[in-house]
């Protein structure tokens, strides 16, 4: 079922133009190992045996009939750092690439920045594609965060589960989009109180309960 809904989640990346040709890639976490899409497998032709299993103390090692995506270390990487992390999305999505490709993060320009952790989108520096080095910079980069930008090259994406983690990857490129469109005139960023206020939503919305401080100012 999860092969299966890996790929999935692969053609819907083709599908929304959030990935082109065989780029991107996703995962999942599978206990002490995790499933990830191949490489070099175009969406139209990848099945469930495609999907590779990889141990998560390995150094590369991959069982499956097809060679695991390049960037397996990032996936990896992620999965090791972050015990919550299920689910990972790498995608080339095209606006959140095109900031990407400026070095600049997406700042608190809008209240929907709070909903990946904190009060900026960040932009991990440049890497080259598949490099131990670039896993380092990006694990460093989503410390407290459910995405980031990838400096010259995409973005990434997670989740408690793949679902979480597409929803996370779609929201970051509507995002970036939005910023994007914003800087044709200037926007205005949020305060520190008013992201601040934002992030304490976002917090009590994930634990089911209603912020306070939401309530007193639809009373205002």
């Amino acid at each position: 079922m999860e092969r299966l809904s890996l790929v999935g989640a692969y053609r819907e990346l083709i599908a929304r133009g959030m990935s082109q040709g065989t780029s991107g890639n996703v995962s999942v976490r599978q206990r002490d190992a995790m499933l990830i899409t191949p490489s070099g497998l175009p969406a139209a032709r990848m099945r469930a045996a495609d999907i590779v299993e990889m141990d998560l103390a390995g150094e590369g090692e991959w069982h499956g009939r097809a060679k695991p995506s390049s960037e397996w270390r990032m996936h990896r990487d992620i999965y090791l750092a972050r015990p919550e992390v299920g689910a990972v999305v790498h995608a080339h999505p095209p606006y959140a690439t095109a900031l990407a490709m400026t070095r600049r993060p997406i700042p608190a320009a809008h209240y929907m920045v709070a909903a990946f952790g904190g009060a900026e989108v960040p932009c991990a520096p440049y890497a080259m594609f598949g490099t131990a080095a670039l896993s380092r910079v990006a694990v460093e980069a989503l410390a407290g965060r459910t995405a980031c930008l990838l400096a010259n090259h995409g973005c990434l994406a997670l989740g408690r589960d793949l679902a979480e983690a597409m929803a996370c990857a779609v929201e970051l490129e509507t995002l970036a989009q939005h910023y994007l469109l914003s800087l044709a005139v200037g926007p205005v960023l949020l305060s520190k109180r008013e992201i601040s206020d934002a992030l304490a939503g976002f917090a009590a919305y994930r634990g089911g309960a209603k912020p306070a401080k939401a309530k007193r100012a639809r009373r205002a």
